[in-house]
């Protein structure tokens, strides 16, 4: 029997968290023989629903579950925990702007990253989903000065996943036959899905699809499908959501020969000095990730990943004063 891998989990009583807990207690995350404590953190307000998931878990008899608690104390949450998996962030209410998101979330997150920096494992990994995702990483791993910044990773796969809905629908193909897919940039409207290196089937993505609808429906689709499902369904992505979360976090921690997107600290590559949380193509192996160079970027690309970084560095500004 492996040693259990302890999950800290925050807004464990939201939506996200509801399609998330049960996902990860049934293995679809660290594998089917890998035990898991569940942490589940929620705010006071929130403690008697997150005490219904709790009872829910508890009634599945999950073989794989071996310690289940919740609690509203970050510093709780996340003692000794592996693998931190931030999805409680403040929604966007009513006439809100992004900057002003920006600024209901950043208490939030520099708490947090300060009670992961204090308590979690050293080694723990750390993924945000809550949004704006970028920024929020990197208020948390600007407040945990004892972690490397290598150590967390803002949520892009379920825009790269979107991404490859989207052209395996359009080429008449299927997700799996899709490589080199992926999205520079913010968790937004900005981000840029690209397919210029893609192949379906082993074909250039270009010459299964047009470049018209490439650049004027299949990137505003992507960019704008959180919008869109928030339309039709009158509640934002949450099974999907956590689907990605689960997704990422697989291949962070066991690898995977594919080329995904995952948002990480700029390093200079392609351009992107320092400073902000970007998605790039990469790569994971034995729980690292490294970013995939080579990949030629036309005018075209270029101003896209000007524009998805300019937003990056304006989200950047407005919360400096939490940033060590």
């Amino acid at each position: 029997m492996k040693q259990p891998v302890r999950v800290a989990i925050t807004g464990g009583a939201g939506q996200i968290s509801y399609s998330l807990i049960f996902r990860i207690a049934a293995g679809d995350m660290l594998g089917p023989d890998q035990p898991v404590i569940l942490q589940l953190l929620e705010i006071p307000p929130a403690l008697d629903a997150l005490n219904g998931v709790m009872m829910e878990v508890t009634d599945c008899a999950f073989p794989l579950v071996h310690g289940l608690f919740g609690t509203d104390k970050p510093e709780e949450a996340f003692a000794d925990a592996d693998i931190c998996l931030l999805v409680g962030a403040k929604p966007r209410g009513q006439g809100m702007e992004r900057s002003d998101l920006l600024k209901a979330n950043a208490d939030i997150f520099s708490v947090q990253g300060k009670a992961i920096n204090d308590k979690a494992a050293p080694d723990a990994r750390v993924l945000v989903v809550g949004n704006p995702a970028n920024t929020n990483a990197l208020i948390a791993l600007s407040n945990a000065p004892d972690m490397a910044p290598t150590q967390f990773s803002a949520m892009m796969r379920l825009d790269h996943n979107r991404s490859l809905g989207q052209l395996a629908l359009k080429a008449d193909s299927h997700v799996t036959d899709i490589d080199n897919l992926f999205v520079w940039g913010n968790h937004s409207s900005t981000q840029f899905p690209d397919i210029q290196h893609a192949l379906v089937g082993g074909t250039p993505a270009l010459e299964c699809v047009d470049r018209d609808w490439y650049e004027q429906s299949f990137i505003p689709i992507v960019q704008k499908r959180g919008a869109a499902i928030i339309d039709a369904r009158g509640a934002s992505s949450a099974a999907s959501a956590a689907s990605a979360a689960i997704d990422q976090m697989r291949d962070w921690i066991q690898g995977s020969q594919s080329i995904l997107s995952m948002a990480v600290p700029a390093d200079g590559s392609y351009g992107i000095e320092p400073g902000i949380m970007f998605s790039f193509p990469v790569q994971c192996r034995d729980g690292e990730y490294e970013i995939v160079q080579g990949f030629e970027l036309d005018d075209f690309a270029r101003s896209k990943i000007n524009e998805t970084e300019k937003e990056l560095r304006s989200e950047r500004e407005a919360v400096a004063h939490l940033l060590s």
